[in-house]
């Protein structure tokens, strides 16, 4: 294929690295993040469900579930320059400008706290790019998975204000009957999503969630 970067082997390396590094350098978006300045190649995707769903338009504050290396956060800052973002990861994250960014587990029991403390209000959006690290047997995967989804879904009904959008990465098959059933009764739309920006061969879905009925509705 012309144009095409391959890799060489190199001693030490793994098959399964090469590849992984060949598909790196020759994607597209990993490119194009670079020229346009985005830390990863995820700042796309968000920009794809945003140009579907417009679920970024006139929001204040903003949680970044999972926010390293910080692209989605770019994205956000750069769209809306006067909001305010809390991000929190296990990985460390450089600082961007207008975001508080904590390094501690999403799942730690004071992590809802602190998370709503740097927030200083109700949420207009939560965004959750989250996964579980994988073991290689799919149900396992996907279990690990949703369990974050479920629990970045109770943050988003305890933190968003009524019309507010919670936005989370599933994996294939999107998210189960009863978790679709429970967005349903919480938000006014549940849409599924593939953003072009997601790889072909990659088992990553996206719910959007918008419209929340406020937790006052949640019961009616």
């Amino acid at each position: 294929m012309k144009g095409k970067t391959r890799v060489k082997t190199a001693k030490g390396r793994k098959i399964g690295s090469t590849k992984w590094l060949e598909r790196q350098l020759n994607d597209p978006y990993v490119k194009r993040a670079k020229a346009e300045g985005y830390r990863s190649r995820a700042a796309y995707k968000l920009i794809e469900l945003d140009e579907r769903f417009h679920f970024l338009k006139g929001n204040e504050r903003v949680v970044d579930l999972g926010i390293a290396p910080g692209g989605w956060t770019q994205v956000v800052r750069q769209r809306l320059p006067k909001s305010s973002v809390v991000g929190i990861d296990l990985l460390p994250t450089d600082p961007i400008d207008g975001a508080v960014i904590l390094q501690m587990d999403f799942l730690a029991e004071d992590a809802p706290e602190r998370l709503r403390e740097a927030l200083g209000g109700p949420a207009d959006l939560v965004l959750s790019d989250m996964a579980a690290n994988t073991v290689g047997h799919p149900q396992t995967d996907h279990l690990r998975t949703m369990a974050l989804v479920e629990a970045g879904l109770e943050f988003a009904s305890e933190v968003l204000k009524p019309g507010g959008a919670f936005i989370a990465k599933v994996l294939a098959g999107g998210a189960d009957n009863n978790l679709v059933a429970e967005l349903k009764r919480r938000f006014t739309t549940v849409k599924h999503a593939k953003p072009p920006a997601s790889r072909k061969g990659s088992s990553e879905w996206y719910v959007v969630a918008q419209g929340f009925k406020g937790r006052g509705d949640e019961d009616a």
